[in-house]
């Protein structure tokens, strides 16, 4: 599998190809810039000296034919040459002219500049008529010198460039690599950090574009810090709570092993049985305070909680029929929300279950859903004893119970409510029942989470 490039590596590769680019974009400016401006410089070069032959030449020259060695003056002067012609025949050139006309005399132009041909070498030539029809003059230039001229300027112009180009080449690496030097650190940071070690990643000088990265970096790491506060917490709960029911029920199976009498032994492979429920309630009730604490949101959906009000009285019926107490129900035909059925379920039972085990014989427990302005409301009556204003502010935490209730519980049922209320972002209240005089308990599920239901 092919490795995947650096950041550094892509950054590099991308400044030098676009310095690169806007190099050779530069220098191709320059060559057409020079170029054309050579070619101005040259050409009035050109047309200048055929003035001054014109004017030089103005009277009829008697010789048919002369020559002029010129002087070397330059090192282009070979390059240049002249020719005059007077009635159609040359009486004047330089002597490096070519021994035909540089320019054809019945083309059909006058004065002006033309590039010609002549014996494989290329010419620049501009002609020039004097002020005698007669008079014509040529003057002409090598178009290789123009080339060489033009290789001049720009190697005195871009050997400083290509010189720079490296230093620029290292320049930038350096740039990139004291850039990126924060990811590196992060690297580093994360390579070293203990398996255990979930405090935040802190990097000296990290710039603009790493601060997201690291507070998102560090809040999943605080998250992941929570859950396992969580799964620590549910552990020494666990082990807490099972010592009790599991030496108790491992007492009733010794006294059933070792008890000869059928009535006594039956007795406690009863009490066996229900410490059994007792642990497999309690251990329901961790695992579904777990899956709350680990902030897994519910999956949501349309709920009928008057229904499920209803179905989960016709559940807990029984269970108040035995304690001798009469349970009622107070719900419209349907008042849909927006909730996890399942957790919804357990909030109900939890509620309604306390209001039966705490309640005394004869006692009455009532269960209200009902449309208000703004939200659902879920009410829970009962007419025991109800709670403490000091035992009212404790409600809710993990394993609390209130001493000489003489009910076996955990304490857990109170944080599950809450914790399934947060969920589902209804507000819960516990006060006295100003009707049954004992506990009542308000869940409130939002306005616009029972729009949402209704709407569907």
């Amino acid at each position: 599998m092919k490795p995947p490039r650096s950041l550094q590596g892509r950054l590099l590769a991308l400044v030098l190809g676009l310095v690169a680019l806007v190099w050779m974009v530069a220098a191709a400016m320059t060559w057409i810039d020079v170029r054309h401006e050579l070619d101005e410089l040259l050409d009035s070069h050109l047309a200048q000296a055929a003035s001054l032959l014109v004017v030089r030449q103005s009277g009829r020259v008697d010789d048919d034919d002369q020559h002029i060695d010129a002087p070397t003056l330059h090192r282009y002067a070979p390059k240049v040459a002249f020719q005059v012609f007077q009635d159609g025949q040359l009486i004047l050139h330089s002597a490096n002219a070519p021994a035909l006309p540089m320019i054809e005399a019945g083309e059909p132009f006058r004065t002006g500049f033309k590039t010609v041909q002549i014996d494989g070498t290329a010419w620049r030539v501009f002609a020039a008529y004097g002020a005698k029809s007669d008079m014509r003059v040529h003057v002409g230039e090598q178009m290789s010198s123009r080339s060489e001229i033009l290789w001049a300027a720009l190697r005195s112009m871009l050997w400083p460039m290509l010189v720079a180009l490296p230093l620029l080449a290292l320049a930038v690496w350096w740039a990139v690599y004291r850039g990126v030097a924060p990811l590196r650190r992060l690297g580093v940071a994360l390579a070293e950090r203990a398996p255990h070690a979930l405090h935040p990643v802190v990097i000296a000088d990290a710039p603009s574009e790493m601060q997201p990265m690291l507070a998102a970096l560090n809040g999943l790491l605080e998250r992941i810090a929570g859950l396992m506060e969580s799964e620590r917490r549910f552990t020494a709960d666990a082990a807490h709570e099972l010592r009790t029911p599991i030496a108790a029920i491992r007492a009733q199976a010794q006294v059933a092993l070792g008890e000869t009498d059928a009535g006594v032994r039956r007795h406690a492979l009863e009490a066996t049985l229900e410490g059994c429920d007792r642990v497999i309630r309690l251990v329901e009730q961790l695992l579904t305070l777990s899956r709350l604490e680990a902030g897994a949101a519910p999956p949501v959906a349309r709920l009928d909680l008057a229904a499920l009000a209803r179905g989960v009285v016709s559940e807990l019926a029984l269970q108040a029929i035995q304690r001798q107490q009469s349970i009622e129900v107070d719900a419209p035909d349907a008042c849909p929300v927006q909730a996890d059925a399942t957790l919804a379920a357990v909030l109900v039972r939890n509620l309604v279950d306390n209001a039966i085990r705490y309640s005394p014989a004869a006692a009455t427990v009532k269960v209200t859903v009902s449309r208000q302005k703004n939200h659902v409301r879920l009410k829970i009556e009962d007419s025991g004893p109800g709670l403490s204003a000091a035992d009212l502010q404790r409600v809710g935490e993990r394993f609390f119970r209130v001493i000489g209730s003489g009910q076996a519980g955990s304490g857990l049922g109170w944080s599950i409510v809450k914790r399934i209320a947060a969920v589902h972002q209804a507000p819960v209240r516990i006060d006295r029942s100003a009707v049954l005089g004992g506990l009542a308990v308000e869940v409130d599920w939002p306005a616009q989470v029972s729009a949402a239901g209704a709407d569907k």
